[in-house]
């Protein structure tokens, strides 16, 4: 399946047709009011679940049931003036690789990290099947639109992380040590240049970032919590 989204506030999920390179459409969302700029597929542990971040300030999420009817729940007015940017947090809870039990079963949590016109970055947690926000204050370092977040894959361990990019020129490093803990934001780099998307390796230990001067650069995390540029990757 593949999702797709439009300034005309529709989102619509494509599924493969019966001929090769044929789409269809096999759904379409239209809860949204003004563009929607950005969606993102949960992690496969969550089943079939699409987040959506849209001018009209809310984030609406929509899980397919086992009958193959879509449920809807809503996070409204996340950022009032639009949302520029949604992002899942892995499924296996922070830590889990440490608090496993004998059994081996992992605890799922379905989080999302938002960007928005409002210069923040939150974090929303679903609870009693209502989302809820799970940092306060909102996260702010930046100083103009945040454009991309990115939650990076934690591989159970404790410490949470998530990167956000900014219209001012730079990226924001966050960190949660462990569950519950106060975010810390720290400035990976000032790019001079409006800074658009960023998308982090499988492993989580490398960044990519591309940005108004048409470069994509590469990020590493030194043994000194120093953030340095690997390398630019070259078209």
């Amino acid at each position: 399946m593949l999702a797709s989204c439009s300034y005309d506030g529709r989102v619509i999920i494509w599924k493969e047709g019966g001929r090769p390179d044929e789409w269809v459409q096999a759904h379409t969302f239209t809860e949204h009011k003004s563009s929607v700029n950005s969606i993102a597929w949960a992690p496969h542990e969550l089943g079939l679940c699409l987040a959506c971040g849209s001018s009209d300030g809310n984030i609406s999420v929509f899980t397919v049931r086992a009958d193959g009817v879509w449920d809807t729940t809503r996070i409204d007015q996340a950022h009032p003036v639009g949302v520029t940017s949604v992002s899942w947090a892995p499924a296996m809870a922070p830590g889990a690789l440490i608090t496993a039990g004998p059994s081996g079963q992992f605890e799922y949590v379905q989080k999302l990290a938002s960007g928005g016109c409002d210069n923040t970055v939150k974090v929303w947690k679903l609870q009693n099947g209502s989302w809820r926000m799970d940092c306060f204050p909102a996260l702010q370092m930046h100083k103009d639109w945040v454009r991309d977040v990115a939650w990076a894959p934690n591989l159970g361990l404790p410490k949470s992380t998530i990167a956000s990019a900014s219209q001012d020129g730079t990226v924001v490093i966050w960190t949660e040590a462990k569950e519950g803990e106060q975010w810390v934001g720290r400035i990976l780099h000032d790019f001079k240049t409006p800074v658009w998307r960023l998308s982090w390796s499988l492993t989580g230990n490398i960044l990519a970032a591309s940005d108004g001067n048409n470069n994509v650069t590469l990020w590493k995390e030194a043994v000194d919590g120093e953030w340095q540029q690997v390398t630019t990757v070259e078209p």
